[in-house]
Protein backbone atom coordinates (compact mmCIF):
# COMPACT_ATOMS: atom_id res chain seq x y z
CA UNK A 1 0.00 0.00 0.00
CA UNK A 2 0.89 3.23 -0.93
CA UNK A 3 0.94 6.33 1.15
CA UNK A 4 -1.30 7.64 -1.76
CA UNK A 5 -3.45 5.13 -0.67
CA UNK A 6 -3.73 6.41 2.99
CA UNK A 7 -4.54 10.30 1.42
CA UNK A 8 -7.15 9.09 -0.63
CA UNK A 9 -9.13 7.62 2.80
CA UNK A 10 -8.56 10.55 4.73
CA UNK A 11 -7.90 13.42 2.81
CA UNK A 12 -4.78 16.04 2.47
CA UNK A 13 -5.59 18.83 4.21
CA UNK A 14 -3.19 20.03 6.26
CA UNK A 15 -3.61 22.66 9.21
CA UNK A 16 -0.39 24.84 9.02
CA UNK A 17 0.72 27.52 11.40
CA UNK A 18 2.97 30.52 10.52
CA UNK A 19 7.12 30.24 12.06
CA UNK A 20 5.84 33.72 13.51
CA UNK A 21 2.70 33.11 15.52
CA UNK A 22 2.81 32.15 19.29
CA UNK A 23 2.46 29.20 21.06
CA UNK A 24 -1.00 30.79 22.14
CA UNK A 25 -2.29 30.75 18.73
CA UNK A 26 -0.43 26.98 18.06
CA UNK A 27 -2.39 25.61 21.09
CA UNK A 28 -5.87 27.33 19.78
CA UNK A 29 -5.34 25.43 16.12
CA UNK A 30 -4.46 22.27 18.09
CA UNK A 31 -7.43 22.23 19.64
CA UNK A 32 -10.09 23.48 17.10
CA UNK A 33 -8.26 20.60 14.36
CA UNK A 34 -8.15 18.09 17.36
CA UNK A 35 -4.59 17.40 15.57
CA UNK A 36 -1.16 16.89 17.61
CA UNK A 37 1.17 18.35 14.96
CA UNK A 38 0.79 20.87 12.43
CA UNK A 39 3.21 21.97 9.54
CA UNK A 40 5.34 25.23 10.03
CA UNK A 41 4.76 27.24 6.64
CA UNK A 42 5.06 30.51 5.53
CA UNK A 43 2.99 30.06 3.15
CA UNK A 44 1.05 27.36 3.77
CA UNK A 45 3.01 25.09 0.92
CA UNK A 46 6.26 25.34 2.01
CA UNK A 47 7.62 22.91 4.90
CA UNK A 48 9.72 25.12 7.30
CA UNK A 49 9.43 22.46 9.91
CA UNK A 50 6.84 20.82 12.55
CA UNK A 51 5.78 21.54 15.98
CA UNK A 52 3.94 19.29 18.46
CA UNK A 53 1.88 19.09 21.55
CA UNK A 54 5.37 17.53 22.68
CA UNK A 55 7.21 20.65 21.87
CA UNK A 56 4.58 22.70 24.10
CA UNK A 57 4.89 20.25 27.17
CA UNK A 58 9.03 20.97 26.81
CA UNK A 59 8.50 24.45 26.75
CA UNK A 60 6.30 24.93 29.48
CA UNK A 61 8.36 23.35 31.92
CA UNK A 62 9.69 26.26 33.48
CA UNK A 63 9.19 28.82 30.84
CA UNK A 64 7.25 32.08 31.67
CA UNK A 65 4.95 33.87 29.29
CA UNK A 66 5.61 30.90 27.08
CA UNK A 67 2.39 31.76 25.19
CA UNK A 68 4.11 34.46 23.77
CA UNK A 69 6.91 32.44 22.57
CA UNK A 70 7.29 31.85 18.80
CA UNK A 71 6.60 28.94 17.05
CA UNK A 72 9.48 29.07 15.15
CA UNK A 73 11.48 28.91 18.85
CA UNK A 74 10.44 25.57 19.36
CA UNK A 75 9.56 23.70 16.15
CA UNK A 76 11.69 21.26 14.63
CA UNK A 77 12.93 22.51 11.77
CA UNK A 78 14.66 19.02 9.79
CA UNK A 79 11.20 17.65 9.15
CA UNK A 80 11.36 13.97 8.15
CA UNK A 81 8.83 13.96 4.65
CA UNK A 82 7.26 12.01 2.08
CA UNK A 83 6.02 11.18 -1.19
CA UNK A 84 2.38 10.14 -2.49
CA UNK A 85 4.31 7.16 -4.00
CA UNK A 86 6.28 5.89 -0.55
CA UNK A 87 5.10 2.59 0.61
CA UNK A 88 3.24 2.67 3.81
CA UNK A 89 5.78 -0.19 4.92
CA UNK A 90 8.82 2.48 4.80
CA UNK A 91 6.88 5.01 6.30
CA UNK A 92 6.27 2.79 9.25
CA UNK A 93 9.71 2.29 9.44
CA UNK A 94 10.58 5.72 9.51
CA UNK A 95 8.61 6.70 12.31
CA UNK A 96 9.32 3.48 14.59
CA UNK A 97 12.98 4.45 14.00
CA UNK A 98 13.08 8.71 14.39
CA UNK A 99 10.24 8.25 17.26
CA UNK A 100 7.69 10.47 15.01
CA UNK A 101 4.44 10.96 15.02
CA UNK A 102 3.45 13.23 12.26
CA UNK A 103 5.12 12.79 8.30
CA UNK A 104 4.25 15.59 5.70
CA UNK A 105 3.57 14.20 2.38
CA UNK A 106 5.24 16.71 -0.26
CA UNK A 107 5.34 16.37 -4.14
CA UNK A 108 7.56 18.86 -5.76
CA UNK A 109 8.64 20.61 -2.56
CA UNK A 110 4.89 21.39 -1.83
CA UNK A 111 2.76 20.24 0.99
CA UNK A 112 0.43 17.33 -0.01
CA UNK A 113 -1.06 15.83 3.33
CA UNK A 114 0.29 14.72 6.11
CA UNK A 115 -0.12 10.87 7.60
CA UNK A 116 -0.07 10.73 11.10
CA UNK A 117 0.68 7.23 12.82
CA UNK A 118 -2.83 6.86 13.70
CA UNK A 119 -3.66 7.26 9.79
CA UNK A 120 -0.91 4.59 9.74
CA UNK A 121 -2.48 1.83 12.44
CA UNK A 122 -5.71 2.36 10.76
CA UNK A 123 -4.78 1.38 7.35
CA UNK A 124 -2.55 -1.66 8.70
CA UNK A 125 -6.03 -2.36 10.67
CA UNK A 126 -8.16 -2.77 7.45
CA UNK A 127 -5.08 -4.41 5.55
CA UNK A 128 -5.41 -7.07 8.01
CA UNK A 129 -9.03 -7.36 8.39
CA UNK A 130 -9.36 -7.40 4.47
CA UNK A 131 -6.77 -10.75 5.07
CA UNK A 132 -9.05 -12.36 7.25
CA UNK A 133 -11.79 -11.97 5.36
CA UNK A 134 -10.31 -13.41 2.17
CA UNK A 135 -8.94 -16.48 4.28
CA UNK A 136 -11.87 -17.00 6.11
CA UNK A 137 -13.74 -16.73 2.20
CA UNK A 138 -10.94 -19.40 0.85
CA UNK A 139 -11.51 -21.45 4.04
CA UNK A 140 -15.30 -21.58 3.69
CA UNK A 141 -15.40 -22.49 0.10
Amino acid sequence: MKISDVLRGKGNQVVTISPEATVTELLALLAEHNVGALVVSPDGTAVAGIVSERDVVRLMHGTPDAGDVRVNAIMTPEVHTCGPDDHIDNLMRLMTDQRIRHVPVVVDGALAGIVSIGDVVKTRIGELEFEREQLSNYISG
